[in-house]
C-alpha cells in the first residue's frame, strides 16, 4: 500500500522538482505544537525530494496576545491593526524574533536546514505606507485612515532569497521590513507571500488558512478557478467576507508571475504533500 501511494506521487514529485514553492504559514495554522512538528517534517519532505520550499509567517494571534500582556492597546481600523511606534516594535520582536525562530528551530529539529529571515535581510523588501479609506459612520464622508506603521511591498530583491535557495537551505521569512524613509514597517502576511513568490515566479503559493478553500453556494469545497471565475464568484456574492481580499491576493500573485496559488486548511496534517504530490489536491487552485 505505502509503495502505491510513493509510486502514485512520483509525476507529481517530478513536476515540482528543482521549481520554488511559497507557503504562507497563517497565525491560526501555527497553534498546535503537533501540527507544526508535522508541517515542518512536510517543508524538510519537499526540499529532500527536489523542490525548493520557501516559508512565510504571519503571527497576528500572537502579535495581539505579547500587545495585552504589555498592556498596549491595539485599535483595528480598515480590518487592519494600526500600528505606532511601541507596537511595530513588538511586532517585529514577536515575528522576526520568536515566531520566525521557533519556526527555524522546529524544521532544523526534522531534518531541514532552515534560516530565519525577515524583509530587512539584503534590503530583500522595501514597502510603502499603506493608506485605506473608510466612510465615517457620522458623517458618511470618506476620509484616509492613517494606520501607522503598516506597509505594502514596492520593490522586492530576490538576491538573498535565490542564495540561500542555491545553498539548499529553506527560508523562513517575517513579514517585517523597511521603508525608503528608514523606518519599520509591518506587513500583512498575505500580501507579503505573494510578492515573495512573485519574484521568483514560483511554480506555487500556498496558503494555510483555517478553511478549506473556496466553498461554492451549497458549501462544497471548489477545487479549480481560474481570475475570470473567482471574480464572477466575488461579483455574485459566492465568495464573501475574510475569502475576499484572501482571493484578491491570489489574483494580485498570479498577476506577478506566480503559475498556481492555493487556498488550503493547514489544519489537515500533511495539507502541503496532499496539494502538491495528490491527484486530487487539498484546496482551491485558483490560477489563469
Amino acid at each position: 500500500m505505502r509503495a502505491t501511494i510513493i509510486s502514485e506521487a512520483l509525476p507529481y514529485m517530478q513536476r515540482y522538482d528543482q521549481r520554488t514553492v511559497v507557503v504562507k504559514y497563517g497565525g491560526h495554522a501555527m497553534g498546535d505544537p503537533e501540527l507544526a512538528k508535522a508541517f515542518a517534517r512536510d517543508i524538510t519532505l519537499l526540499r529532500q525530494s527536489g523542490v525548493h520550499p520557501v516559508v512565510v509567517h504571519g503571527g497576528g494571534p500572537q502579535i495581539g496576545s505579547m500587545l495585552d500582556r504589555l498592556g498596549i492597546k491595539s485599535e483595528f481600523r480598515a480590518g487592519l491593526r494600526v500600528t505606532d511606534k511601541a507596537t511595530v516594535e513588538i511586532v517585529e520582536m514577536v515575528l522576526a524574533g520568536g515566531i520566525n525562530k521557533d519556526i527555524v528551530n522546529t524544521i532544523n529539529a526534522e531534518g531541514g536546514r532552515a534560516v530565519g529571515l525577515c524583509g530587512k535581510d539584503g534590503r530583500m523588501v522595501i514597502v510603502e505606507k499603506l493608506t485605506r479609506t473608510m466612510i465615517d459612520p457620522d458623517s458618511n464622508i470618506e476620509k484616509i485612515v492613517d494606520l501607522g506603521f503598516v506597509g505594502e511591498p514596492k520593490h522586492v530583491d530576490p538576491t538573498v532569497l535565490k542564495l540561500v535557495l542555491k545553498e539548499d537551505l529553506i527560508p523562513v521569512i517575517a513579514p517585517v521590513a523597511p521603508g525608503e524613509d528608514g523606518e519599520t514597517y509591518n506587513v500583512n502576511a498575505d500580501t507579503f507571500a505573494g510578492a515573495i513568490a512573485g519574484s521568483l515566479n514560483a511554480k506555487r503559493l500556498m496558503f494555510l488558512t483555517d478553511v478549506p478553500g473556496v466553498l461554492d453556494g451549497d458549501g462544497n469545497l471548489i477545487k479549480k478557478l481560474t481570475i475570470a471565475q473567482a471574480r464572477a464568484m466575488i461579483a455574485d456574492g459566492t465568495i464573501s467576507g475574510g475569502m475576499i481580499p484572501k482571493v484578491e491576493t491570489c489574483i494580485d500573485a498570479l498577476n506577478q508571475g506566480v503559475e498556481g496559488v492555493v487556498i488550503l486548511n493547514g489544519k489537515v496534517p500533511h495539507a502541503v504533500l496532499l496539494e502538491l504530490f495528490t491527484e486530487g489536491g487539498a484546496g482551491t487552485l485558483i490560477t489563469h
